[in-house]
């Protein structure tokens, strides 16, 4: 147990972000498993369960609270309403606000069932420690994700295009990254392709629909992994009348270590 990384770094995080602090949690707390996060009024949440069972890849679930729950068993006394740095607010399939605290807005769906899904972010930090550079961390900048022409399997009242989150990896270490990230199948695992935007309908990497774009140096190929932002794609394709999700990029710091998700 002494090699697991100190869980109180993942509580100072969020502590932080419930007092206001903002920011991409891309390197915050690293060691330790991200989430991203929808919830959803009780009479669509079996709808998101399914979307997300037949979408595994996009929408690797982690946990599930009760109705009207602001908990999780990822982190024992976390609040999911306050201790995400910033949140979104949708009202039929609209982007209306975006807020820090989700208190008041969690008032209005006393209801809501919060869905927290696995996140590329966690197999950054084995990557780094392979040596494999992550550009956006590098360049202190939200990480690129870009809405494909793939669409997701349907579910019910639910559909929509994937998202791909994207990392320019030297061509020569494309494989390491993959079997690097392979290993959590748990946090959307292997690429889902290597090279070849265009192919995913994404015709410019440097205008990414979420997220910030980074440099691609020579030598480097774009390296797409699917992205827990994808839910978000669906809200907007099938306008649910109200949700709260994270901002991209911006997630819930859990307690688990990233070394859970290995296999």
């Amino acid at each position: 147990m002494s090699g697991l990384p100190d869980a109180s770094i993942a509580c100072a995080a969020r502590l932080d972000f419930r007092a206001g602090k903002a920011q991409p949690t891309s390197g915050v707390a690293p060691g330790f498993t991200q989430c991203n996060m929808i919830s959803l009024p009780k009479d669509w949440a079996w709808d998101f369960l399914l979307y997300a069972q037949r979408n595994p890849r996009p929408c690797p679930v982690l946990d599930v609270s009760e109705p009207g729950s602001h908990e999780t068993v990822l982190a024992p006394g976390a609040d999911l309403r306050t201790d995400l740095p910033l949140y979104r607010i949708w009202r039929d399939g609209e982007l209306v606000e975006e807020v820090a605290d989700a208190t008041q807005a969690w008032t209005e769906h006393p209801d809501l069932v919060s869905f927290l899904i696995g996140c590329s972010f966690t197999f950054e930090t084995p990557m780094m420690m392979a040596g494999i550079g992550v550009r956006h961390i590098e360049q202190g900048s939200n990480v690129p994700m870009y809405l494909t022409q793939i669409a997701c399997r349907p579910a019910g009242r639910l559909h929509g295009n994937l998202v791909v989150s994207m990392r320019p990896i030297p061509a020569d270490r494309v494989s390491e990254a993959v079997i690097i990230s392979g290993r959590t199948p748990a946090v959307h695992g292997a690429p889902v392709h290597v090279g070849a935007p265009e192919a995913l309908g994404i015709s410019d990497l440097s205008r990414p629909e979420f997220g910030d774009a980074v440099e691609i140096r020579p030598g480097e190929v774009p390296v797409f992994w699917a992205c827990g932002v994808t839910p978000q794609a669906a809200l907007m394709a099938s306008r649910p009348p109200f949700a709260i999700t994270h901002a991209p990029g911006h997630m819930f710091i859990t307690d688990i270590p990233d070394t859970r998700w290995q296999v």
